[in-house]
């Protein structure tokens, strides 16, 4: 149990992929490029169930563990910033896994369940945006972290463009994808190698 910090970041981004492109595949007329990952788990869909579960709910799990460990090793006397960022790493966990207990229902978008999961997306992007730019902040002063420090903030400011800019010249379902993407190659890395810069 001592590993599983370093590999739960990589385990998640596995699994999250195997999870869309399998899922995907054996949904007949689903395309990767247009349509929503949510779409794969939505009410009525077929195996929608274990794909929320596969998707959403352990990924989002696995994150959790890396964020904790996170707030676990941070430097001494880590300053505001970092604690806060780790936290905030961790509600974006949690907001990944309701994504997946909050399934999108496709026969109304407007209706309560729907919002439920769009509140869950925003909350998402809101809580891992200011947590990466407030742990690589922070990171900044300890040289051996500052590798881990500017991949903080690049893929922060990567997130923010995929989820609120890149939608407006190419197609949702891409944008979102480059945003999960982006997401899990952080949490791989935290887990891996985060955890020993941060200490440093």
């Amino acid at each position: 149990m001592r590993s599983l910090p370093g590999h739960a970041g990589w385990i998640a981004a596995i699994l999250f992929l195997v999870s869309v492109s399998g899922f995907g595949m054996a949904l007949d007329g689903y395309s990767q490029l247009r349509m929503p990952v949510a779409l794969l788990g939505a009410k009525g869909f077929p195996n929608a169930l274990a794909f929320n579960l596969l998707a959403f709910v352990m990924p989002g799990m696995l994150a959790g563990v890396v964020a904790m460990a996170l707030r676990r090793r941070l430097p001494a006397g880590a300053g505001w910033s970092l604690r806060i960022g780790a936290q905030l790493v961790f509600l974006s966990a949690l907001a990944f896994i309701a994504m997946g207990l909050l399934p999108l229902d496709p026969q109304d978008l407007e209706n309560e369940s729907s919002r439920l999961h769009g509140t869950a997306w925003m909350l998402w992007t809101v809580a891992f945006v200011p947590a990466a730019v407030l742990m690589g902040a922070g990171l900044l002063a300890y040289p051996n972290a500052r590798r881990f420090a500017w991949l903080c903030l690049a893929i922060a400011a990567g997130v923010m463009l995929a989820g609120f800019v890149f939608t407006d010249f190419m197609p949702a379902g891409l944008a979102q994808r480059i945003a999960f993407g982006l997401w899990l190659s952080w949490v791989a890395v935290a887990g891996r190698l985060g955890i020993r810069a941060s200490g440093a």
